[in-house]
């Protein structure tokens, strides 16, 4: 089962736990998910009107909590600690791993300067989990990304992926365009080349016909010299085989 599945799976059972409970028994739902080894996405729990709700009540903090999982980075936590409630280690685990996902978003390759701790968290949390893929250099001490599961949207984040896929869009566009015209001209040069290769086998059978006929004229010139040769020697050896008189 790939890891898109997984997801359809556990945000639908979370979204349904929601849906049914208010209040501070929503904080326990709220604690559980984001402690779920297999759980990265947090947007359409948000979206719950009963988790909504919590919005400057006694449990806001635990919408703020949702929202750093859904939106935030360890970094991002750590500045807001005083303000979210304390994470457990699952949590925390959860938290660097969505912020990897966050990093990989925007660059190709991870720093990994503090080696052996960063290489065992790529290695056993990230990769075997299968929220990235990738390759690790050691020797120039990077984490080449390859694959990484997608965050939720920010607010407002929807309009600049719309414009980057619109950019990408139109950057196909115009490749498209100039591989068919290198198709084009590869196709127009083939056609010369297959014209140009026509005209030299065939001046190629010209020479050899012009050679072969000036062959065979040669050589018949040379039979009739030797024929002409040959019957002044017969006319001579039967002249002097006749008897004197």
């Amino acid at each position: 089962m790939d890891i898109e599945q997984k997801q359809a799976e556990h945000i639908d059972y979370f979204v349904k736990q929601a849906s049914n409970l208010k209040g501070s028994a929503l904080s326990t739902v709220i604690v559980e998910a984001t402690s779920h080894p297999s759980l990265f996405a947090f947007s359409e729990i948000i979206a719950v009107s009963n988790v909504l709700e919590l919005e400057g009540t006694e449990n806001s903090a635990s919408l703020d909590l949702l929202r750093m999982f859904a939106y935030g980075t360890w970094s991002e936590y750590k500045s807001a600690a005083g303000r979210i409630p304390q994470l457990v280690p699952d949590q925390v685990l959860k938290l660097k791993q969505l912020t990897v996902l966050t990093l990989a978003e925007t660059n190709k390759e991870l720093d990994v300067t503090n080696v052996r701790e960063l290489e065992d968290f790529l290695i056993n949390d990230c990769m075997y989990v299968g929220i990235v893929r990738g390759k690790l250099d050691q020797l120039r001490r990077c984490f080449e990304v390859q694959f990484a599961a997608g965050r939720d949207l920010r607010p407002g984040q929807l309009g600049s992926m719309i414009q980057t896929l619109a950019n990408w869009l139109s950057t196909s566009e115009n490749l498209l365009v100039s591989i068919q015209e290198k198709i084009k001209w590869a196709d127009t040069m083939s056609e010369i080349d297959k014209k140009h290769k026509k005209e030299v086998d065939e001046r190629v059978e010209e020479v050899k016909k012009t050679l072969s006929l000036k062959a065979d004229v040669e050589f018949r010139g040379h039979e009739e010299i030797f024929s002409e040769h040959g019957g002044v020697m017969d006319f001579e050896e039967d002249r002097s085989s006749r008897p004197k008189r």
